[in-house]
């Protein structure tokens, strides 16, 4: 039975406040218990000591924390990478990773339960699309582990949103999610330390710009033709390149902000010198940089990553158009850290 107790993450402040009030509570109770929220990252009510008695037991009746029901738990052999598999009241997957580097403290999140662009790589894309994540489940998979990072005195310091799901395909609540994730009187994390993922949907990426957001935007380009990626990412045979690179150019434009493009690098498909110079021609005087990911493989896609030295050719060759890259650090390969990966292996487990 799924649970009709109200997730508290779902509303806005003012939606608190009104909650409240229709409890019978004064308004002042919304800032308290926005804070036990974003803040103090309770995991119950009855660790709210500044609210009544009364108002602890209304709220353990009628709403809830989100909390998620982890369904798998993996560390990988290096402690750096932490992935969990939670199942939603309805019965769904979502995946989300926590990455530990130096100073940083990044969350890999979800945005729906599977996906819809069915890019041929992705584990996610493979499973095809069950139904979007509401802003309050975006923002609980960030609680999770804001709480328990907060233990160890710690904090999450950078959101991606590259995990299962297409985030732009669930614009609104993805957006509200943010929006709540950098309140500056709640989680108050930096607009620039969240970056949003596209395979490129074009209406999108423009009301995305005319927005002006300040979130950074990636576009999971992956190759550089039409002909190699249209047999990658389905979606660019209704948003081709060339209308891609329009809209990237506006949103450039529109913001003055560096976009980024992401490349996994398949050994003997897209990682020769003639998609790099492709590249380099594509992207030439763009503000832009360009992430190296060598292919993190999958089940459904049993192709290799590119070898180090062919890592290193394509980047050279990007190098002669003065377009910056750098290779991104693999982690969490030991266990399947990739989206949709654990869901996919739980899944076909049972």
């Amino acid at each position: 039975m799924i649970n009709d107790r109200l997730n508290l993450y779902e509303l806005t402040f003012d939606e608190l406040r009104q909650f409240l009030v229709d409890l019978g509570q004064p308004k002042f109770r919304a800032k308290q218990l926005w804070e036990w929220l974003y803040i103090k990252f309770a995991g119950s009510f009855q660790e709210m000591s500044d609210l009544p008695a009364s108002l602890r037991e209304q709220l353990e009746q009628r709403a809830s924390l989100g909390l998620l029901d982890l369904e798998i738990t993996q560390l990988s052999n290096d402690n750096h990478t932490k992935k969990i598999l939670a199942k939603l009241p309805d019965g769904q997957f979502i995946e989300t990773v926590l990455m530990l580097y130096d100073k940083r403290r990044t969350l890999c999140i979800s945005s729906q339960a599977g996906c819809a662009m069915g890019c041929v790589f992705c584990a996610t894309g493979q499973m095809g699309f069950f139904r979007n994540l509401t802003a309050g489940e975006i923002i609980t998979q960030v609680i999770h582990f804001a709480r328990e990072l907060a233990a160890k005195g710690e904090r999450v310091t950078n959101i991606v949103l590259m995990g299962m799901g297409e985030p732009l395909h669930n614009y609104s609540h993805t957006l509200a999610a943010v929006d709540r994730l950098t309140d500056p009187s709640g989680f108050n994390l930096g607009a620039r330390k969240i970056t949003i993922s596209t395979v490129g949907l074009v209406p999108a990426i423009r009301r995305y710009a005319d927005e002006q957001r300040q979130t950074p935007l990636a576009i999971s380009l992956h190759a550089a033709t039409d002909f190699e990626r249209d047999k990658l990412i389905p979606v660019n045979r209704k948003w081709p390149i060339s209308e891609l690179m329009e809209a990237c150019r506006y949103y450039i434009e529109k913001t003055g902000r560096r976009i980024t493009f992401e490349w996994a690098l398949i050994d003997g498909e897209n990682d020769t010198l003639i998609q790099a110079r492709a590249l380099g021609e594509l992207v030439r005087g763009m503000i832009c940089h360009v992430n190296l990911i060598p292919l993190n493989p999958t089940n459904g896609y049993l192709k290799s990553p590119s070898s180090k030295q062919r890592v290193e050719d394509f980047q050279a060759e990007l190098s002669k158009y003065r377009v910056s890259s750098t290779v991104r650090l693999r982690r969490g390969i030991d266990i399947q850290a990739g989206c949709g990966q654990l869901r996919d292996r739980a899944v076909n487990r049972s």
